[in-house]
């Protein structure tokens, strides 16, 4: 006997657009709403997917990414109230009406708080959606045309998630705060800790990027399906230049994409009632949630994730399952620290035979802002109805190594009441960590722990270190910029342990080579 109020997932869309040409009403709303259609029909209802759709009484909008960052604003406008426009194109009238704040951690976060919701019979069928149109926006930028994706259905969406930002005053002064450097300092982190120089960690990042790519190959959602080779991902060349080093271009995640994705939840007790086969049913097994310290700087360890192996423990301790239970993984893969990082915390060698992602990844597949998740998890639906019984994990990311959730999936029924350990005590143990202090005024002498050198359009502009202060082991933050003989020195050059000075100058750390 399966518990009625069990949640399960029951249906799952996912777009990818390479060739659309952009509209007024192709919007971003409008795509989600395809997306969910899709998933309704997925779920294949008795009562028809119309009238499923009829049925949803939570619709959760993953922030699209010109919400987010002003770097991918759009100049055709905007939708003030996501969720309800979705809602309104299917005909639905929902409860909840959601627009999550950034994070891509908030696709399976959404999940597990709506599996809480259909458990305790507060909800009934909640939509995850969102979708993203950085490619199709670009190119009506560039082509000059007039579109107009403005929107207001009334009305104010409820705002979930962490809204904080990813960086502390002391980053910012030293405009550390993106995703494009904080990663590659961690990279640099994870080699020394490694104890590997540049090139053969290089091809070891190589490596293991080629495992996502081979899997891009074979999927046709996929924006990159060239199936790169480790040789070529690791080698520099025209069209796989520099970006932060050390990333070259293939080994970020693509954000220039038009794709969307969708997935339903509800119950055991309400799938039966409406017609919904067991074989499209998929349940959550187990979940978590929880935050690593938020500060990077402030991070005892820049190679690790508390938070990631936490997740991991519980989801797995929840369903009452190992490691070595899980078939498949999607591994949130932004860039390689995220994996690496993710495989280490939840003890995944680097030669594990099983997937570590069933799209693609963030590089191959396709990196759509916040809403990647819902295709993993999506993804993930389909890998174990073809495999019945199988269980797959899906691992998301938000910010830096900060915001981590983990879903644990399969078609095995879960058995006795679905509960889930409270996500306060998680995080009590991760807040209980220690933190690293962050010297803002440091002078005098010290040590490289890690660092990224960030690239213009054609030769570096920038380099970022974090390191340690000889007198005290606190850490400080320091950048070098219009030097071009320290660049391209910290370029060929192992940087990890180098002795520095570091002063103020202009209102920000500097550092030189002693």
């Amino acid at each position: 006997m399966i518990d009625p109020r069990t949640p399960i997932l029951v249906g799952c869309g996912q777009i990818t657009d390479t060739t659309g040409q952009p509209s007024s009403a192709r919007s971003n709303v409008a795509f989600s709403a395809e997306a969910a259609r899709l998933a309704l029909a997925d779920a294949g209802a008795s009562i028809g997917a119309e009238a499923l759709g009829r049925k949803i009484d939570a619709v959760a909008v993953l922030e699209f990414f010109p919400d987010v960052s002003p770097r991918f604003a759009s100049p055709f406008g905007r939708c003030t109230n996501p969720p309800k426009a979705v809602a309104n194109r299917l005909n639905a009238t929902p409860r909840q009406l959601i627009y999550t704040h950034q994070g891509g951690n908030t696709p399976q976060y959404m999940v597990n708080r709506f599996a809480e919701e259909i458990a305790s019979g507060e909800t009934g069928l909640a939509l995850i959606c969102g979708a993203e149109l950085l490619r199709s926006t670009q190119n009506a930028r560039k082509a000059g045309l007039a579109i107009d994706h403005n929107e207001d259905p009334g009305g104010e969406p409820m705002r979930i998630g962490d809204k904080r930002l990813g960086f502390s005053d002391e980053e910012g002064r030293h405009e550390l705060r993106a995703a494009i450097h904080f990663y590659p300092l961690l990279e640099n982190a994870i080699r020394g800790g490694l104890g590997r120089d540049v090139e053969s960690h290089l091809a070891t990042m190589g490596r293991l990027f080629e495992r996502l790519a081979a899997v891009a190959r074979d999927n046709p959602l996929a924006t990159r399906r060239e199936g790169y080779s480790a040789e070529r991902l690791a080698t520099i060349s025209d069209d796989n230049r520099w970006i932060c080093f050390p990333y070259p271009r293939l080994m970020n995640a693509n954000a220039i994409i038009d794709q969307a994705a969708a997935v339903l939840v509800t119950s055991v007790e309400k799938a039966r009632e409406w017609g919904i086969p067991p074989v499209r049913w998929v349940f959550l097994h187990g979940c978590a949630d929880g935050t690593d310290t938020w500060v990077v700087s402030e991070r005892p360890r820049l190679d690790a994730s508390p938070a990631i192996r936490g997740c991991a423990r519980t989801a797995l301790d929840m369903a009452g399952k190992s490691v070595a239970d899980v078939a498949a993984f999607d591994l949130y893969s932004c860039f390689p620290s995220a994996v690496e990082v993710a495989m280490k915390e939840i003890g995944l060698a680097e030669d594990d035979p099983r997937p570590i992602s069933v799209t693609g990844g963030l590089p191959f597949f396709g990196g759509p802002g916040n809403n990647y998740v819902t295709h993993s998890i999506a993804e993930m639906m389909n890998v174990v109805r073809r495999k019945p019984g199988s269980f797959g994990m899906v691992t998301a990311n938000g910010n830096y190594l900060t915001k981590h959730s983990a879903g644990l999936y399969s078609t095995a029924p879960v058995h006795g009441p679905w509960r889930r350990e409270d996500p306060r005590k998680l995080q009590a143990e991760l807040d209980a960590g220690a933190r690293q202090r962050v010297d803002t005024r440091p002078t005098g002498t010290g040590t490289i722990e890690t660092y990224c050198v960030a690239y213009g359009k054609d030769a570096p502009e920038r380099a970022y270190v974090l390191g340690r202060l000889d007198a005290t082991g606190d850490r400080f933050i320091a950048v070098a910029q219009g030097d071009p003989a320290l660049l391209s020195d910290m370029l060929t050059r192992e940087q990890l342990g180098r002795k520095v000075t570091v002063s103020e100058k202009d209102r920000r750390n500097v550092f030189r080579p002693v």
